[in-house]
């Protein structure tokens, strides 16, 4: 049975089911010995992979593969052992390719590998309250050069836009509004530059990062959906609605890694939009009042932050749900908000 944490279960809106993920081949000739897998796999363990003949073949040699990557052979009917500490966490396609009187045959599997963290329960206090604008549906959130950036997607008939601000007093100092056939999303700031996603559209605009000048329009590599976007000074990382984190080449915008969020044995669907603060990732989870803390390698969920009390000190009726993460590097606090509400709040965080 997989375990789940409590705290993971009631914010991140964890579904509880209990299928099993190991799949066996269609093959007739061979399998994998299902009874030397598990439906679940740590980190810290490893997988012994042995193939099941039931028809007596006489095999020379077996080559085992996970995720399409060879990872041992052996002769005969030969065992594997691999360990699976530097493996994303997620599902394990796995195959062996197995050679017997001058043909061959393979045999599929699948497992998954989930994470050995147990998240921290992390706290925080209010520093300062600011106003923010009703009418803006934030996407994404974030500071350059102490000044605080929001891009927004459309609503009640309004374009999307993204806006540079005084976060003190919500003064506006500049805006660029998008073509009304874009739902702007995520932002961030890389090498003098200011990246864009949009929703469905597949489009991402690339822009001067002092003046606002559009340089660059590009198509998104994969098809995905643009969600959120933050960066570690070289990569930007983005969300597409799944539990994937993906990892971007900001000088050619191609993908060239990704990690899948899981909190415990379950992943975390629906992240949006992202924070990169002291190493980590932060991320709120669509439609749940709360952020996450991931480990931008592993994908594991180190802490979780409960914001249910803020969306509560909203007045504004048609306030929507949390989203909107900045970190200020000057005052090392948090800027947090939500689509349409009316409070920008400055917040510190700690265990």
């Amino acid at each position: 049975m997989k375990k789940h944490n409590l705290l993971s279960i009631i914010l991140l809106g964890i579904s509880l089911t209990y299928c099993s993920n190991t799949k066996k081949g269609e093959n007739t000739l061979f399998n994998f010995d299902s009874s030397k897998l598990k439906e679940t796999y740590l980190t810290e363990e490893a997988i012994n992979l042995e193939i099941v003949n039931p028809k007596a073949k006489t095999i020379d040699s077996i080559i085992y593969y996970i995720n399409d990557l060879k990872i041992g052979t052996s002769k005969g009917q030969g065992k594997l052992s691999f360990d699976l500490k530097n493996q994303k966490l997620g599902y394990q396609n796995l195959k062996a390719l197995v050679y017997f009187g001058g043909e061959n045959s393979e045999a599929k599997a699948r497992v998954e590998l989930v994470s050995n963290v147990q998240p921290k329960s992390l706290k925080y206090k209010i520093v300062n309250t600011y106003p923010h604008d009703t009418g803006s549906f934030t996407e994404g959130l974030e500071f350059y050069n102490d000044t605080l950036y929001e891009s927004t997607g459309s609503g009640n008939d309004s374009k999307s836009y993204i806006r540079k601000y005084d976060y003190k007093t919500g003064k506006v100092f500049q805006q660029i509004d998008l073509d009304a056939k874009y739902f702007g999303e995520g932002i961030t700031f890389v090498n003098g530059k200011l990246f864009q996603l949009t929703w469905q559209e597949k489009t991402g605009f690339i822009y001067d990062a002092k003046t606002l000048k559009l340089e660059k329009t590009f198509t998104y590599e994969k098809d995905i959906e643009g969600w959120g976007m933050t960066n570690d000074g070289t990569y930007i990382y983005q969300t597409d609605k799944t539990e994937k984190i993906w990892k971007m080449d900001p000088k050619t915008q191609k993908m060239v890694d990704y990690v899948n969020v899981y909190s415990g044995s379950s992943k975390i669907k629906a992240i949006n939009e992202l924070e990169w603060i002291d190493g980590k990732i932060y991320t709120n989870v669509w439609t749940k009042d709360a952020i996450a803390v991931v480990n931008p390698t592993t994908g594991a969920v180190e802490g979780i932050l409960n914001l249910s009390a803020l969306k509560k000190k909203i007045k504004n009726a048609n306030a929507d749900v949390l989203n909107g993460i900045a970190y200020n590097p000057k005052t090392k606090t948090i800027f947090v908000t939500g689509k349409n509400w009316d409070t920008l709040f400055e917040i510190t965080v700690s265990e």
